[in-house]
């Protein structure tokens, strides 16, 4: 057996911890789930669950990290690119495509936004937009092309959280947000061209 075998079993552990919480969370309540409960989902002792968590702060602090960091990424590479609108377009279609890789955490923060406001992700979000937002649009644009950049951003937000609900495929239902957000983009950054 490899040294580093212990080492895969955790981390897939640990991702189960973390997807069946989210579960229980979705299906109860952040508040009303207890670690008792997510340990008898998994069908582990409450020890073998502190081995990878103390809390349930803990686990969705981890899920949070772990399903942003696509977005700590893209941010990263965006600030060292020219503001084009092809940069602009390249960082809605990303941000469109981590949203949809932590669908399970959005609804969650979603649904439980109270939880969310006391716990540190809450600030950790409003600043990765905060840091978003001035990734789209140009402080010197007419007010209007400000407000379409900032829409953009919200259009994603919307496809992810208030077209949940809506009948089709939610790919389908991305890729429709994604369009009318680069629709928004590409209007305001003509608008400023010369």
């Amino acid at each position: 057996m490899s040294s580093n075998s212990p080492h895969q079993r955790r981390g897939n552990t640990r991702q189960r911890i973390q997807d069946v919480a989210l579960e229980l969370f979705a299906e109860q309540g952040y508040e009303k789930t207890s670690l008792r409960e997510i340990a008898e989902r998994l069908d582990v002792t409450k020890a073998a669950l502190y081995y990878h968590f103390k809390t349930k702060e803990d686990i969705i602090i981890s899920v949070f990290q772990d399903l942003t960091q696509p977005i700590d990424d893209l941010i990263e590479w965006a600030e060292g690119e020219p503001r084009t609108l092809e940069t602009k377009r390249e960082v809605l279609r990303r941000y469109s495509e981590a949203m949809a890789a932590g669908t399970s955490l959005y609804r969650f923060m979603q649904e439980n936004q109270a939880t969310v406001r006391e716990l540190s992700i809450g600030d950790t979000m409003k600043k990765r937009l905060f840091a978003l937002v001035e990734l789209l649009r140009a402080p010197d644009a007419p007010l209007a092309d400000q407000v379409r950049c900032i829409s953009a951003l919200f259009t994603l937000h919307a496809g992810m959280m208030f077209l949940q609900h809506v009948e089709g495929d939610p790919e389908e239902t991305r890729k429709a947000a994604l369009e009318v957000a680069t629709d928004l983009i590409t209007r305001a950054h003509h608008q400023q061209q010369p």
